[in-house]
This record gives structure tokens, C-alpha cells and sequence, in this order.
């Protein structure tokens, strides 16, 4: 009888260590299948994490693929130089000017006739004559001036209209803020009129404006400028200050053209200041 009981006790001891082995090997598989959970579920974020770094935002690609940041897309708030804002800057005591460079009315026209041109072209006159009253179709150049002195005026003009030297060969020229403005021959010397200064220049003249003229029947582009009729004085400008001085042409003769010009001091000749080889003034902005 006793050892039928020690054997339904041992056999009951090893059912329960049985069970409770059952229960502690459920116990920790549930525990490992939480904590794979667990690491599956950081793997899925930090793959996820991943992308997103790895996919920029629209906003982000939109900069990207543009190349465009905060820094480029600021705007230049400078002016570029255009025919209204241009100063033509005098250097080593001369000016050179392509005149069609200017802002000109709807009467001044660009041609391109020919081959005996410089720069872009050429300006004409078609509008009317205003062979006694300056100051229409006015067309202004600003001048810097930094070697102070008198200057020579020269432009290169050609007739367009007609077949006489004398005719449709002349615009109107004026320097109301320079220190002086004078046509000279040898010892003589005139003034525009309305300045206060005599003697004045035979022929047309007003309100500070000189006449300027070519002469002789080779109506072609050349390098000839006068003011006074049937007396010939060469066009001279001062300048006392070195700063930036203000240039007028305005319409006289209908087909007259002008190419360019230029303003030199006496350390030029006239053939070198004229010469092909020169080049236009530096520009800048006003």
C-alpha cells in the first residue's frame, strides 16, 4: 500500500513539473515573440526613417532640381546702362561716341546704308527743318570729364538728301553747362547767341546753340565740323571741373547724318584723335 501511494505521488510530482514546465516554456516564448515584435516594428520605422531622409519634400526637390536657394533667388536691384542712364567717360583727354548709342524721337532714324559707317549704323533727320529754331528732336549725351581743359569738338556727318554739299549738312549743337562754348579761327573767336558773349557767329545761332555744319561737295561720312557761315571756326568746349557735363544735338536739315563724334584735348591731333583705331568711350551708369 506504501508504495502504491509513493508512486502516485511521484507520478503526480511529474505531471505538475510537467505542466509548469509547459507554462514557464509558453511564458517565454510569448515573451521572445513580443520582443521580435518590438525589434520588427523599430526595423519597419527606421526603414521607413530611411525613405523619408532619403525622399526630399516637394519644396526640397523643387530647390534641388532648380539649383535655386534663398541666396540665388535674391534680386540684382542695379540698373543696366541703357541710352538714357549712359556717361561716356572721357579718358586720357579724349571722348569717342557711336551717336546712334543715344535715345533719339521717332524723326531720327537708323540707316545701315553702305559700308562707310561705324558701330551699328547711323543717324538721319527725316522729320522737319527747324533751320531757326533749336531744341526739337533733342538728343543728349552725358559726358564724364575727369582731365579738365578745352577740348575740340569734331563729329562725322554725311548729306542723305539731295546732291549739294551746302544743303540738308547741318544740326544744331549746344553745352549749356560747360565753363565756355566757342567757335575759333586763327584769333578770332564767337560765341552762340543769348549767352551774353560776342561776337556771334554769322548765320544761325540761338538760345546757346551753334549752327554746326560740313562743308564740300563729297557728301560721304567724314570728319569736318564748323560753325559761321562761309567762315569756318572749328567748335571748342572748357571744362574747369572734372565731373560730368551735359551734350545737346537737335534737329536743323532733314537728311543730315552723323556717325559719331568725339571731343579731344590739345594733346591730340586731329588725326589721331579721328584715327579708325580708336575705340568708343567707356560707359557707366548714371
Amino acid at each position: 500500500m506504501f508504495n502504491q501511494l509513493k508512486e502516485t505521488s511521484m507520478k503526480n510530482r511529474n505531471q505538475y513539473n510537467t505542466v509548469l514546465f509547459c507554462l514557464i516554456f509558453a511564458f517565454i516564448s510569448s515573451c521572445s515573440s513580443d520582443d521580435t515584435s518590438d525589434d520588427l516594428d523599430a526595423t519597419n520605422t527606421t526603414e521607413e526613417n530611411l525613405i523619408e531622409d532619403a525622399e526630399p519634400n516637394e519644396e526640397e526637390a523643387s530647390t534641388s532640381d532648380t539649383g535655386e536657394n534663398d541666396d540665388a533667388t535674391e534680386t540684382d536691384n542695379s540698373s543696366p546702362c541703357n541710352a538714357e542712364n549712359s556717361v561716356y567717360n572721357e579718358a586720357d583727354g579724349l571722348v569717342m561716341v557711336e551717336f546712334e548709342s543715344g535715345q533719339f524721337s521717332d524723326d531720327w532714324e537708323l540707316k545701315t546704308q553702305g559700308d562707310n559707317y561705324t558701330g551699328d549704323g547711323y543717324m538721319v533727320w527725316t522729320g522737319d527743318q527747324f533751320l531757326g529754331n533749336p531744341g526739337n528732336g533733342t538728343v543728349t549725351f552725358k559726358l564724364n570729364i575727369t582731365t579738365p581743359g578745352t577740348y575740340r569738338f569734331e563729329w562725322r556727318s554725311s548729306v542723305t538728301t539731295g546732291d549739294q554739299g551746302t544743303e540738308h549738312n547741318d544740326s544744331w549743337l549746344r553745352f549749356a553747362d560747360a565753363d565756355d562754348f566757342f567757335g575759333e579761327k586763327n584769333d578770332s573767336r564767337v560765341y552762340p547767341k543769348d549767352t551774353g558773349k560776342t561776337p556771334n557767329p554769322n548765320g544761325s545761332s540761338k538760345d546757346g546753340w551753334f549752327k554746326i555744319y560740313r562743308s564740300g561737295n563729297d557728301l560721304d561720312f567724314k570728319w569736318n565740323t564748323s560753325t559761321s557761315d562761309n567762315d569756318a571756326h572749328k567748335i571748342y568746349v572748357t571744362f574747369n571741373t572734372p565731373k560730368i557735363y551735359t551734350m545737346e544735338v537737335s534737329a536743323r536739315s532733314s537728311g543730315h547724318a552723323i556717325d559719331k563724334f568725339a571731343l579731344f584735348s590739345s594733346s591730340w591731333t586731329m588725326n589721331e584723335a579721328t584715327a579708325d583705331s580708336i575705340d568708343s568711350s567707356a560707359v557707366t551708369c548714371n
